[in-house]
């Protein structure tokens, strides 16, 4: 396939979503690329694995950016489930909203959404740094085990239930903190560490210091017939 020219264009609207992905998994894939008319359709840009940008001008169905490797991604609407599932590096910026499961299983990278985030937001986690500019639904960050999740408003109930070693930091309310996960102190390792995540996804103008850390209490790493209530 010949290279693709910088500032590439697809419209979704008369072109095939496996003729559009055959073409951004192509090895001679560089520059800029915009895909329009997405219209809700389901794995937009997933497995792409080239250090590309890729603007995404629309609403997006599932898993769109899953896997995604090395590319910028930019979705100028909202995501349904699993967008940004299980990326490995590389950069997703939701401008909208997502739906549950955002950044699920997901092993390196940054994926942002401006807007809210709906259940499971970032599940079984294991090294990407997800930044959610509003709420999250129930259950975030359940099984989360390597990485950070910064919530700029409120959690829902069941937050990092059963979670191993990521971090999280919110800056609103928690409905309720799911088995083994508790606040803890803010340090000023964490204070640095959250502001660099904060202006890495947009958002300098927050004080880390208005945020809450929670993370595991080490109850659950292993089975205590005392905690068997909390399995």
């Amino acid at each position: 396939m010949d290279t693709l020219n910088p500032n590439s264009i697809f419209d979704l609207a008369i072109m095939s979503l496996r003729d559009v992905n055959s073409a951004l998994h192509s090895d001679e894939i560089a520059g800029e690329i915009v895909v329009e008319n997405p219209s809700g359709a389901h794995s937009v840009a997933a497995g792409v694995d080239a250090p590309v940008k890729i603007t995404v001008n629309g609403h997006v169905g599932y898993y769109a950016a899953g896997m995604n490797q090395k590319a910028e991604v930019v979705i100028n609407g909202n995501a349904g489930t699993g967008v940004a599932e299980n990326m490995m590096s590389g950069t997703v910026v939701v401008k909208g909203n997502a739906s549950q499961s955002a950044g699920a299983t997901a092993h390196g990278g940054l994926l942002v959404v401006e807007g809210d985030a709906a259940a499971r937001c970032g599940i079984s986690m294991k090294g990407a740094d997800i930044v959610i500019g509003g709420n999250v639904g129930h259950n975030s960050a359940f099984m989360a085990q390597a990485g950070r999740l910064v919530i700029r408003g409120n959690a829902a109930d069941g937050l990092g239930d059963s979670i191993y070693e990521t971090r999280i930091y919110v800056r609103g309310e928690v409905g309720s903190l799911g088995a083994d996960c508790v606040s803890k102190p803010m340090r000023a390792e964490h204070l640095e560490e959250l502001a660099g995540l904060l202006k890495a996804a947009g958002f300098k103008d927050d004080d880390p210091a208005d945020y809450t850390r929670y993370g595991s209490a080490r109850e659950l790493y292993h089975f205590r017939v005392d905690n068997s209530s909390a399995y």
